[in-house]
C-alpha cells in the first residue's frame, strides 16, 4: 500500500498545493489526501484497478444519483415521478457532469495520459468529478458529501430551473419532427471500434431510406443524441 501512495504522491503537485486547490473547490479541507489523488487518476494513466479512480467513480455515481433525487423530490413536491426521473437524468448525465468538471477546473488537476487525443473529446473529467463525490464520502461522510453536491455542484454550476424548461433530448426531437412531417426516419449503428483506451460508436441517421447525418461519441446513445442533434441543425437551416 505504501508503494501505491508514493506513486500516486509522484504524479500530482506536492501535498500542500494540492490540498490548497481542492479545499479552495470543494469548500473544506480534505483529511486523507490520498482518496483525493486516486480520484484524480485515470485508467489511462494506470490501468491496475486499485490504481485509477474507476472505482470511485462507482461510488460517487450512486451517492449523486441519490443526493440530486433527494434535492428534485424537495424542490418540485408536486411534480410527477417521471418528470423528476427525467430532471434527475438530464442533471447526472456524462454532458453535464463534464462541463461542470471543466468548469470547476478539473481538467488541470485529472491525470490521463495526454498522448491519447481521444481520451479529451470523451467525458473523464466527468467521470472524475464522479471520482471526487466518492472520495468526500469516504474521507468525510454523507452530510459533507451532501452538501458538497448541493452547493459546490447544483448551486453553483447547474441551472436546475432552465433545464426544466429546456428539452434536451434530441433523439425525442427529431421523432416528433418526423412523425409531425411524416417522414420515414430510423437510427443505425455504423461502427463500433476502438479509440486509444476506449470503445467509439456512430450512429447514422436515415431519412427517407437515405442517410442523412452521423454522430460519433463514446456511448452508442450518446451517439444517436449527436446525431440528432447534428440533423435538426440541419433541418432548421434549410427552412
Amino acid at each position: 500500500m505504501r508503494r501505491v501512495l508514493t506513486r500516486l504522491k509522484n504524479l500530482f503537485l506536492p501535498d500542500k498545493e494540492l490540498s490548497a486547490q481542492l479545499e479552495h473547490l470543494l469548500g473544506f479541507k480534505p483529511k486523507h489526501l490520498p482518496y483525493y489523488q486516486l480520484a484524480l487518476l485515470h485508467r489511462s494513466k494506470n490501468d491496475e484497478l486499485a490504481r485509477n479512480n474507476e472505482r470511485l467513480e462507482f461510488l460517487g455515481d450512486a451517492y449523486l444519483g441519490a443526493i440530486v433525487a433527494e434535492y428534485l423530490f424537495k424542490k418540485y413536491p408536486t411534480q410527477s415521478e417521471g418528470y423528476l426521473t427525467e430532471m434527475r437524468s438530464r442533471i447526472v448525465r456524462r454532458e453535464t457532469l463534464n462541463n461542470v468538471a471543466n468548469r470547476m477546473g478539473l481538467q488541470k488537476l485529472v491525470q490521463y495520459n495526454t498522448q491519447d487525443r481521444g481520451i479529451e473529446r470523451s467525458h473523464i473529467f466527468g467521470n472524475a468529478l464522479e471520482a471526487l463525490v466518492g472520495a468526500v464520502y469516504l474521507d468525510q461522510g454523507y452530510t459533507r458529501t451532501r452538501t458538497f453536491v448541493i452547493k459546490q455542484f447544483l448551486h453553483a454550476y447547474v441551472d436546475v430551473e432552465m433545464m426544466a424548461s429546456t428539452d434536451t433530448n434530441y433523439k425525442n426531437q427529431l421523432l416528433n419532427w418526423a412523425q409531425t412531417n411524416r417522414q420515414s426516419l430510423s437510427f443505425e449503428l455504423m461502427t463500433d471500434k476502438r479509440e486509444g483506451a476506449r470503445r467509439m460508436f456512430t450512429v447514422g441517421i436515415f431519412l427517407n431510406d437515405a442517410l442523412f447525418c452521423e454522430g460519433t461519441a463514446y456511448s452508442k446513445k450518446e451517439a444517436g443524441q449527436v446525431a440528432a442533434r447534428k440533423a435538426l441543425e440541419l433541418i432548421a437551416g434549410n427552412h
